[in-house]
């Protein structure tokens, strides 16, 4: 679609966003509220641009008059070159889940216990990052370690309403395997480990991404187990959902009824079968996000945390920092902009090369 286009259907979006019959539908609506938020920075830089291009045509026709004027339209073209270039990059074709939430999930890997415990760090860090994002958290599962860490947890992240980003813009970049250098708690002689933790990111689809048929799905359930095995509920309130067609299997236990269980594992199952389903569409997709855990194996790692440093590196972009402390702390907006950045720069690279 052209500008032109862009801007007309973002009129028709607010046309119907004013009309309270639309609200009756939340689906609707929240599907005509996350495209109106998507194609708002669009519409105000392109507002923007040109009040700038008729307040700079007007400055230099009085500069001759008035040095002010001349002074205000290097201003003005500095300004005009900045828009448009922000232009440029927001009408560049732009990921089709930019504007999704996520289910992201944490999984130890090697390093035993200490790699359980790092898990419960980049758990904690995610949560922080989200809260200063203005993001809503949930935890959907989770299978805590015997000293308070996790062998795996899911977290369901969404957007407020209103803002302009979907969560996937900023965290789909966060899957990988992520290597921890540090002195574990349980260590005695106070030598360095080296572990690895698995992030796995993908987009939250909702029912109108993937329709999943009843009778394509297994259904156990079985009672819900604590650290070191024990069972934490008396009923068979943990339910494990197998998609047969598929092969994907997923299991949930927080809540404490079945029902509530089940509904939450549909939603990682929903989600997965989206990030099938993309990968399938896109061979350039898949290669990319099947990357993103293999293995959690030290070796296949995107970003290492090096505590004895208190530093932190993102090996795909080059990114190096050393303040590990306020990043594990939620202060993680730096790292991904850089892959944000990096991704931008490609993404241009390839418009102006087609």
């Amino acid at each position: 679609m052209n500008l032109d286009d862009l801007i007309s259907e973002y009129a028709g979006i607010e046309g119907r966003l004013a009309d309270p019959s639309v609200h009756a539908d939340q689906n609707l609506a929240r599907r005509l509220g996350k495209r109106y938020a998507e194609l708002r920075p669009i519409v105000e830089t392109y507002r923007d641009l040109s009040a700038t291009v008729d307040d700079l045509a007007a400055a230099r026709e009085l500069a001759g008059e008035d040095e002010a004027f001349a002074a205000e339209a290097v201003e003005l073209e500095k300004r005009r070159e900045a828009l448009e270039e922000r232009l440029r990059q927001l009408l560049v074709p732009r990921d089709p889940s930019d504007g999704k939430d996520v289910i992201l999930e944490v999984k130890a890997g090697e390093g035993g216990e200490e790699s359980a415990l790092f898990a419960g760090d980049l758990l904690r860090m995610y949560l922080r990052y989200a809260e200063r994002e203005g993001w809503k958290t949930e935890v959907l599962d989770s299978h805590p370690s015997d000293l308070g860490g996790y062998k795996d947890v899911t977290v369901a992240v969404k957007a407020k309403g209103g803002q302009d980003e979907g969560v996937w813009t900023r965290l789909k970049f966060e899957g990988g395997v992520h290597r921890v250098q540090r002195v574990p708690a349980t260590e005695s002689q106070g030598r360095i480990h080296t572990s690895a933790v698995g992030v796995l990111v993908t987009p939250e689809a909702e029912d109108v991404d993937v329709q999943v048929d009843p009778n394509d799905l297994r259904i156990d359930v079985y009672r819900s187990s604590g650290p070191g095995g024990q069972s934490v509920n008396t009923t068979d309130s943990a339910v494990r959902i197998t998609h047969v067609p598929t092969g994907v299997v997923v299991s949930c236990q927080n809540e404490k009824s079945q029902l509530q269980n089940k509904e939450q594992a549909l939603r990682i199952l929903r989600s997965r079968l989206l990030a099938m389903a993309q990968e399938e569409a896109d061979a350039a997709a898949s290669a990319e996000r099947k990357s993103q855990v293999r293995t959690v194996d030290r070796s296949e790692r995107v970003r290492t945390y090096n505590y004895p440093e208190n530093r932190i590196s993102d090996h795909r972009v080059g990114y190096k920092a050393y303040n590990l402390d306020q990043v594990l702390d939620g202060d993680l907006h730096n790292v991904t902009q850089a892959l944000v950045d990096a991704d931008m720069e490609r993404r241009l690279a390839e418009a102006q090369g087609s």
